[in-house]
C-alpha cells in the first residue's frame, strides 16, 4: 500500500515540476517560442518523461485550467448553506484568483499568455463551459432548484464566470496594476442585486 502512495507522490511531484517549468517558460518566452525539449531540460527530465505526463505544451495549460475548475467546484460546495448566492459565488470565483494573487508575477504572465494566445484562449473558454455546468449543478443543489426547468442556476453560474473573466481581463490589461480582490469585489457588487 505505502509503495503505491509513494509512487503516486513521485508522479505528482514530477507532474508539478513539469507544470511549473512549462508555465514559467511559456509565460516568459511566449507559447510558440518554447520547445518541449526546453521544458523537459528545465524540469530536469527527458522528453520521453514529458510525454508520459502531457500530450503537448497546450496540455500543460489545460491541466492548469482543470485545477482551477476543481478548486471552484470544491469552494462552492464548502460555502455555508444559508449564505446569499452572491457571497457564495464571490468566494467561489475568488479561489483561483487568490491563487493568482499569491504568485502574482508568474500568474499574471500565465493569464496574459492564455488570454493572448488564440489556441489557449479557446481552451480556456471551453473549460469555462464545463465550469458553468458544474457551478450551475452546485447552485441547483444548494437552493433546491431543478436544473432542467429553472433558469436561475445556469444564469447565476454564467454571471459569476463572466465576472471572473472580466476581472482577469482587467488585471491582465493593467499589467497587474489593478488589485484582483478589489476588482472581484467591484464585479460582484454590480451582480449582487441580480444574483440575490
Amino acid at each position: 500500500m505505502s509503495s503505491i502512495s509513494m509512487a503516486q507522490r513521485k508522479r505528482q511531484l514530477v507532474s508539478d515540476e513539469l507544470s511549473e517549468a512549462a508555465l514559467q517558460l511559456l509565460a516568459l518566452k511566449g507559447f510558440d517560442a518554447v520547445t518541449i525539449d526546453e521544458i523537459a531540460a528545465t524540469a530536469g527530465v527527458s522528453k520521453r518523461t514529458f510525454f508520459r505526463y502531457f500530450a503537448s505544451k497546450e496540455d500543460v495549460v489545460v491541466q492548469f485550467l482543470a485545477d482551477m475548475g476543481d478548486g471552484m467546484r470544491a469552494a462552492l460546495a464548502a460555502r455555508p448553506a444559508e449564505e446569499r448566492p452572491s457571497v457564495a459565488l464571490r468566494h467561489t470565483v475568488w479561489v483561483p484568483m487568490a491563487a493568482c494573487a499569491d504568485h502574482s508575477d508568474r500568474a499574471l504572465r500565465v493569464v496574459q499568455l492564455i488570454l493572448r494566445t488564440p489556441a489557449l484562449r479557446g481552451r480556456f473558454l471551453e473549460r469555462q463551459d464545463q465550469w458553468r455546468e458544474d457551478l450551475a449543478a452546485g447552485l441547483a443543489q444548494r437552493l433546491g432548484l431543478d436544473l432542467g426547468t429553472d433558469l436561475y442556476p445556469g444564469l447565476a453560474a454564467g454571471m459569476a464566470l463572466a465576472a471572473f473573466d472580466a476581472v482577469l481581463q482587467r488585471w491582465s490589461a493593467s499589467g497587474g496594476a489593478e488589485e484582483p480582490s478589489e476588482l472581484t469585489d467591484r464585479a460582484f457588487a454590480l451582480l449582487a442585486p441580480a444574483l440575490d
